[in-house]
This record gives C-alpha cells, sequence and structure tokens, in this order.
C-alpha cells in the first residue's frame, strides 16, 4: 500500500520565483522576522543587564534572507551566469550595506546602522540577482 502526502499546509517552492517583487516580498518577510528576534534578543540582554539596548549587531537580521538566497540560487540548477549574477549581488550588496552602515554609525547604536546596512543588501542583492541572472542568461542565449 502506497501513501499519499498532503498537500494542505506549508508548501515548498520547487523552483525559484517569477518575479523581483516575489524576491523582494520573500526577503522583507525574512527581515521581519529577523528584526523581531534581534529585538527580543536585546529586551533579554536589556532585562538582565548584560548589555544596553542597541548594542547587538543589526547585521544579524539577515540572516533568513541569505537562506532565501541560497535556495535561490540552489534552485535555478547548474550555470556559471547564476554563479557570476551571485558573485556580483554579493559584492555590490555588501559594499551598499556596509557604505550605508558607515554613514549611520556615527549616529546611531550597532543595532541600527547594522540593521540599515543589512536591509540596503538584501535589496540590493534581490535587484542585482534577479535582474542580472535573466540579463546574463539572455546573453547567453
Amino acid at each position: 500500500m502506497t501513501q499519499q502526502r498532503s498537500t494542505r499546509g506549508l508548501r515548498r517552492n520547487p523552483g525559484p520565483v517569477a518575479t523581483a517583487g516575489d524576491l523582494l516580498g520573500a526577503a522583507f518577510a525574512g527581515l521581519v522576522v529577523g528584526i523581531a528576534v534581534v529585538l527580543v534578543l536585546e529586551g533579554v540582554l536589556t532585562l538582565t543587564g548584560v548589555a544596553e539596548f542597541g548594542q547587538t549587531n543589526g547585521w544579524l537580521i539577515v540572516i533568513l534572507p541569505i537562506w532565501l538566497f541560497v535556495e535561490q540560487f540552489r534552485a535555478e540548477g547548474y550555470g556559471a551566469d547564476r554563479v557570476l549574477a551571485a558573485v556580483l549581488g554579493m559584492g555590490f550588496g555588501a559594499a551598499t550595506g556596509m557604505t550605508v552602515a558607515g554613514l549611520v554609525a556615527p549616529y546611531t547604536p550597532p543595532l541600527v546602522s547594522g540593521g540599515a546596512g543589512a536591509v540596503t543588501a538584501t535589496v540590493v542583492y534581490c535587484f542585482v540577482w534577479f535582474y542580472g541572472l535573466r540579463w546574463l542568461r539572455q546573453r547567453s542565449g
């Protein structure tokens, strides 16, 4: 006798996202969850007297979007175009994110400056990955 799997509940995405908006939406959902987790961590650290509020690194909120990007990379299949798009996305995302974090850092705590850098890096990576990959595939034939 064979068992059939239920199609109810959470569905695994069988492939890459179809639009840039879908990718941005999923990335922002991950950022929101990351912000919530880091704020809870901040609250615990503040209440226990370990640290002052805002001293945790805000870059921690980018963990779930990175996981999303890894899954999108895996879903694209094999080819040099996906590697090039990912490397360019990481480079441009890291450069713009660190620039924004560096510009904001003198005026805000590490939580805010790192968070601003993480959000910027996520947005830039999304656009470079999505449109860069399509442009590279179009050029390669």
